[in-house]
């Protein structure tokens, strides 16, 4: 009976002792066990047992894809002072396990290490708008360097991101006004080109204008001389000359207009001179003008004759040379 009791409690110990010795590996992660301090074996996921006491895990590896997120102060070429944000995406390699849990003590502070050394080392070449615009050149220096030290410490790199470029709060005010300055600018271009276009057009416009007035006037004035000359060719007809078909209709043309002006009321027009004798006195001053101006002309015609009589008469002829000699060269 005392036996019995005393192994009760053997059993149960070395129950329990027998379930430490069991342990579970989830997925995507490998379990390094050692025995007695020494590298014995990496176990994967799933159910698993290690001898109690003799074996135990030294520690467990993620084997997912991870993000490191790395915050660089630097320099540029024209001395602006720029944070970058650098996002590291990196991976354990299944076959390299003993190599990520042995040779790096902390394997995020070595990334951050080479991310500070190559971002010093490319961003001090470039001016803070190249760093804008070639950022993707900053990023694969950086995974480039990055794989080739992570490599052998069993890490891959999947892909180095530039996510953040942060410079100074005084220098991101300058460039926000440079700008809007140069918005601004295209801005007048735009509306100095949108008025010469107006301005152009007004042009075009005034000048289509003018000239269909100018082929009005014409017009009229042409249909007016038409409409004389049968008038004239009508009274002719009836036994009236040319000189009086002129004045009756210079006289009909008179009283038109003062029937015209009369039957506005507002009107401030005064027609001078204004008597029944106008017509024919300004018939006869017409007629007087053409008389005159044809003997002017005629005048001068007769002057221009009679100088270039005189001119010939004037114009003497060449010297005949001697007789018997010869000119004959």
């Amino acid at each position: 009976m005392g036996y019995s009791l005393f192994l009760i409690p053997i059993l149960v110990f070395g129950f329990f002792i027998l379930l430490s010795g069991i342990f579970t590996v989830k997925q995507q992660t490998s379990a390094i066990v050692e025995r007695f301090g020494k590298f014995l074996s990496i176990r994967n996921s799933g159910l698993h047992f290690k001898i109690p006491v003799v074996d135990r895990i030294a520690g467990r590896i993620n084997l997912k894809i991870q993000q490191l997120d790395v915050m660089v102060e630097t320099k540029t070429k024209d001395d602006v002072f720029v944070r970058l944000k650098i996002s590291v995406q990196f991976q354990v390699l299944k076959e390299k396990v003993y190599d990520a849990f042995y040779k790096l003590e902390n394997p995020h502070d070595q990334i951050t290490s080479y991310v500070f050394d190559v971002v010093r080392a490319e961003v001090p070449k470039m001016k803070l708008d190249d760093v804008f615009e070639r950022k993707d050149d900053v990023a694969i220096a950086v995974k480039t360097e990055l794989n080739e030290a992570m490599i052998n410490y069993g890490y891959d790199i999947i892909k180095t991101l530039v996510t953040d470029i942060d410079p100074d709060i005084q220098v991101k005010a300058a460039m926000n006004r440079i700008n809007a300055a140069e918005r601004e600018k295209v801005a007048a271009e735009y509306e100095a080109e949108a008025e010469r276009i107006k301005i152009v057009a007004k042009a075009r416009a005034e000048a289509e204008s003018k000239r269909l007035q100018g082929q009005g006037i014409a017009d009229q004035r042409r249909e007016i001389a038409r409409g004389l000359e049968e008038s004239v060719d009508v009274l002719n007809n009836v036994g009236i000359n040319s000189q009086e078909a002129s004045a009756l209709i210079v006289v009909t043309q008179h009283y038109d207009t003062l029937q015209s002006i009369g039957e506005e009321t507002n009107t401030n027009l005064i027609l001078l001179p204004n008597s029944p004798q106008a017509g024919s006195n300004m018939l006869n001053d017409m007629i007087a003008s053409f008389v005159a101006s044809n003997q002017i002309g005629e005048q001068m015609k007769k002057d221009n004759v009679a100088k270039g009589i005189t001119n010939k008469k004037k114009r003497t002829p060449p010297p005949r040379p001697p007789e018997g000699e010869d000119l004959t060269y």
